[in-house]
Order: structure tokens, then C-alpha cells, then sequence
């Protein structure tokens, strides 16, 4: 939206105050998310009633999922916008459409010739290869809201990371719902593996990352592309959900527990150096105490290297806001404490592994710890979701912000890694 925006001549302001239009892209997929994106609104009316924004337009996945009900609510919003709506942003914004635009959310994916503007440092980006989702998780609203899948053709998708590297990008982060589907509604011999090879032949990158891996069907290929391209990055996302067979039916995963951990087991012996990230959620209905001690057990068994942990989110539309057994917000909450201070613990071993080995990073910036640090990431660390490298022995001047340096590592924490700098060359 940001770049059709410019494209049709808008200029974009980095202040709601100086805004005479205001756009809130919203998050429709969990309550917190939901409760997030109202109160932005909510906010970002004031700025109408003060008079400074003549516009407010509420688009994404909020608008798609709720656009009747919001319309009604939100009388101080004047144009709703749904997720295969965005190509309607000029006309919105500059007052010449109408206030409700919401249609079919699998109608839409973007493509290199779409115009864009970049929110994130020149030096990393993201690349979404595709968008919406066929799978039906019990829990999951993503498809009512996103459509079925629709996979991005490779060369395109080729095309956008080109411009991104001639650009400055060292780092690319292939995004999807569902990316582990990529190129199976395409029909021409599209494969995630095939697409990670060519990406990460395009000149420039030194990282290319695929993130949201679902378990099934992780195949030998794209393990082979994975530890065989150097520029591949050996990082795996995979969000497992659940560890309890039992509990992995009902959520309707398609693997279970002696999957999940044969599928590990493979990863680690067939690519070294590999770091794994996982997702799960507790307090999903009918969880048992000992469901969750299977998951309990599975992190302490893996050993992943990051972990997110979410507490299960009734959403209406799904099977699982259906279901009995309802768990407690207590026990919930609890599960959701005694399963992040395990981890904790295992993260803050897995670090320590790391003093005194020699690693490459990317650096971001200036640390907000001190102004004599620097910080940056390593190939197993993620952005904005994983922990950081801060780096010393800076002499503080010409840092080398959006660049790839060698760094031997002095100390580790929880999460995050410190290193000194080493003479290039």
C-alpha cells in the first residue's frame, strides 16, 4: 500500500499528527492482536476529531474478517479495505471510492512490478513468495481471512529479490503463510527447494532465510538445498504447535509426536550447525496435564535454539472454538510460564555453547545499551524475533551499519550473545 501510495504521488508522513490521511493496517488473527488494532483505531480517530487528519481508513485482516460489524461500530472511519483490496489505496486516499471495499481476500498477491516502499533497513527485507492458506487447522482463521494459497511464479519472485540485492540487501527472509506449500497451486514443477537455489544464486545476499516451515512434508530436497547452497541460511522454522499426538489430531496438524521428532532427528544429523525455531500454544481446548507435560518433554528432549510460546486464543469460525473441555485462563497462563522458563533455561545452554567461537554478523546499528556497542544478528538469529549479537571493540568510527563482519564471542545470556569485533581481512 505504501508503494502504490508514492507511485500515485502521496507522500508519506512518519508522524499521525502530520497526516491528513491516516491508514491503520490491522491484525485480525488472534483476540490480543484484534483488541491491538481497535485501540489503534481508536487512537488514530483522535487525530480526526482534532481536526489535523481528514481521512481514516481501517484496512487488512480486521476489515476482511469483520467489515459489516466494524462499519457499524466505527462510524469515525470513512473507508474499510479488505486483503486482496489494496490496489484501491490511491482512490481511497484521495477521497474518490467508496467507504466499504471488502471482497473476496483470494483475489490478490502481489508481484516485482508492484510498486513498494521499504520499512525495514536497506540491508535486510523480506519477500513474501506467497499468499493465503489451504490448510484447515482447527484453530486458525487465516484462510477466511486470506484466501487459498496463491503461489508467486519463481522468476518473478527472483525478480524482486534482484532489485532488493542491487539495492543493498545482504539478507532476504522468504515469508508465507504456508510457505512449505510454495509453488503446489502452480502446476510447472515450482518447489520451495528449487526457489531457496535460485534465490540464493541471485549476486549480493549473504543470507537467505526461509521462515514458517510447517512439518509436514519437509522433504530430502529442500534439506539438501538447505544444507548444500552456502547463502542459504541453516535455519529452520518450524511451527510444531503441539508435542501431544492426541492434541495434534484435534488441532488437525497432520503430524504427530513420532513424526515431529524423526523429522528433528533428520534435520540435525543431515545439516550441522542447523538452529531451530518453534511455535506452540497451550491451553487449547481439551489440553490435559499430561498433554502438556508431552510438550514439556519434547522441548526439553530437542533442545530447540527459539521457541515462541502463545496461550490458545478462542477465535469464532474455527472447529476449535467448538470444542469442550475448555482450559482455565489460570492453568493457561501457568502452562505458558512453566513452559518459556524451560525454555529459557535450555536457550541460556544453547548460548553458552557459542563463547569463544568465531561467527559472522550482520550489523543493525548502535546498541541502545551503550553508545560503544554496536548490534547485529547472526545467520540463527531472525529479525525481530530472535535475540541479538551486541558487539564491542568498536572504535567508533565508521561503523560498519548494514554489513557482514567476523566476531569472536565473549559471553552469552538467555537470549542474546555478545562478541568482539575482529580486523576485517
Amino acid at each position: 500500500m505504501a508503494g502504490l501510495a508514492d507511485a500515485a504521488g502521496f507522500r508519506l508522513v512518519a508522524e499521525p499528527e502530520a497526516a491528513s490521511v491516516i491508514v491503520v493496517n490491522t491484525c485480525g488473527f488472534i483476540g490480543p492482536a484484534k483488541k491491538e488494532s481497535i485501540d489503534t483505531i481508536l487512537g488514530m480517530a483522535r487525530h480526526k476529531e482534532a481536526g489535523s487528519c481528514e481521512r481514516l481508513v481501517v484496512a487488512g485482516c480486521l476489515a476482511q474478517r469483520y467489515p459489516h460489524e466494524l462499519a457499524a461500530e466505527l462510524p469515525e472511519v470513512d473507508h474499510f479495505l479488505g486483503t486482496s483490496d489494496v490496489g484501491a489505496i490511491a482512490a481511497v486516499l484521495g477521497g474518490e471510492h467508496e467507504r466499504m471495499s471488502v471482497g473476496d481476500p483470494g483475489r490478490w498477491v502481489y508481484s516485482a512490478a508492484t510498486p513498494r516502499l521499504r520499512s525495514t533497513p536497506a540491508h535486510t527485507a523480506y519477500v513474501k513468495i506467497a499468499e493465503g492458506c489451504s490448510r484447515r487447522c482447527s484453530f486458525c482463521v487465516i484462510p477466511t481471512m486470506r484466501g487459498t494459497q496463491r503461489s508467486r511464479p519463481v522468476a518473478d519472485i527472483v525478480a524482486e529479490v534482484s532489485d532488493l540485492a542491487a539495492r543493498g540487501a545482504l539478507e532476504i527472509n522468504l515469508v508465507s503463510q504456508d510457505t512449505i506449500s510454495y509453488g503446489r497451486d502452480l502446476g510447472d514443477a515450482a518447489t520451495l527447494a528449487r526457489l531457496a537455489r535460485e534465490v540464493a544464486r541471485v549476486p549480493g545476499p549473504g543470507w537467505v532465510r526461509l521462515l514458517y516451515l510447517y512439518p509436514e512434508r519437509l522433504d530430502d530436497e529442500l534439506v539438501a538445498a538447505i544444507r548444500d547452497e552456502p547463502r542459504v541460511a541453516k535455519y529452520v522454522d518450524l511451527p510444531l504447535q503441539h508435542a501431544s499426538s492426541r492434541m495434534l489430531r484435534i488441532m488437525r496438524r497432520g503430524v504427530g509426536s513420532d513424526g515431529q521428532k524423526r523429522l528433528i532427528e533428520r534435520l540435525r544429523d543431515r545439516i550441522d550447525g542447523l538452529t531451530i525455531r518453534t511455535a506452540f500454544i497451550v491451553g487449547h481446548p481439551g489440553e490435559t496435564d499430561a498433554d502438556f507435560q508431552e510438550l514439556c518433554d519434547l522441548v526439553e528432549w530437542a533442545r530447540f535454539d527459539h521457541v515462541g510460546v502463545f496461550r490458545y486464543s478462542p477465535e469464532e469460525g474455527t472447529r476449535s472454538s467448538g470444542l469442550p473441555d475448555p482450559v482455565p485462563a489460570r492453568v493457561a497462563a501457568a502452562r505458558f510460564r512453566r513452559l518459556m522458563s524451560l525454555q529459557r533455561r535450555v536457550a541460556r545452554e544453547r548460548n553458552r555453547a557459542f563463547v569463544g567461537r568465531r561467527i559472522q554478523i550482520l550489523v543493525e546499528g548502535p546498541s541502545d545499551e551503550s553508545e560503544y556497542l554496536l548490534v547485529g544478528r547472526h545467520a540463527g538469529q531472525a529479525p525481530e524475533i530472535d535475540g541479538v549479537v551486541y558487539l564491542a571493540d568498536w572504535d567508533g568510527a565508521d561503523p560498519p551499519i548494514g554489513r557482514l563482519v567476523d566476531a569472536q564471542v565473549t559471553q552469552s545470556a538467555d537470549y542474546d550473545l555478545a562478541a568482539s569485533l575482529l580486523p576485517r581481512g
